[in-house]
């Protein structure tokens, strides 16, 4: 009698070694990253069950910043409570912020929505931005780098873009 083969595992293996495989893939895209000149790496992807109505869509983007230093931005609706990864209603848009010397421009990409679905809220330095529209559900909280005035924020949205300008306080 033969032995029976086991299944390989791929990305998806998680114990110790997966890990460190894992780890190392990051650190090697980190480096490549640096090496063509602060060039912006994402990936995405989406897992569903339509028997139970569950879309788990999750990604991240990589991004070298001032000094070299690796910016990372996940989004989606999979989220890590501390015991295990958790699918919510509500996507987390992927956002940006770009100071412009005497304001702040905030870029989301909310496709699928009206520009009448976006809504946003400023309280110190955390803007909330939410957007509804029929099964399409995002939210995100954003850390601003510095004060802005609530008052003139000039929003736009076209081909399921958000912009945001924001006069920074003085």
């Amino acid at each position: 009698m033969g032995r029976k083969r086991q299944p390989e595992t791929g990305s998806g293996d998680v114990g110790f070694g997966g890990m460190f495989r894992s780890l190392g893939g990051f650190l090697d895209l980190l480096s490549n990253l640096t090496e063509q000149g602060g060039k912006e790496f994402t990936r995405s992807g989406e897992v569903g069950d339509d028997k139970k109505g569950v879309k788990a869509v999750y990604g991240f983007s990589v991004r070298v910043g001032g000094g070299g230093k690796p910016l990372v931005e996940r989004f989606g609706n999979v989220k890590d409570d501390g015991r295990s990864a958790v699918v919510e209603e509500a996507r987390e848009p992927m956002v940006d912020v770009f100071d412009e010397g005497d304001h702040l421009l905030l870029v989301a990409e909310l496709p699928g929505v009206d520009v009448g679905d976006i809504r946003f809220e400023i309280k110190d330095d955390v803007l909330s931005l939410s957007a509804v529209r029929g099964e399409r559900k995002y939210r995100k909280e954003v850390l601003l780098p510095v004060a802005v005035l609530t008052a003139g924020a000039t929003p736009s949205y076209r081909n399921g873009v958000f912009e945001l300008k924001l006069t920074k306080a003085k």
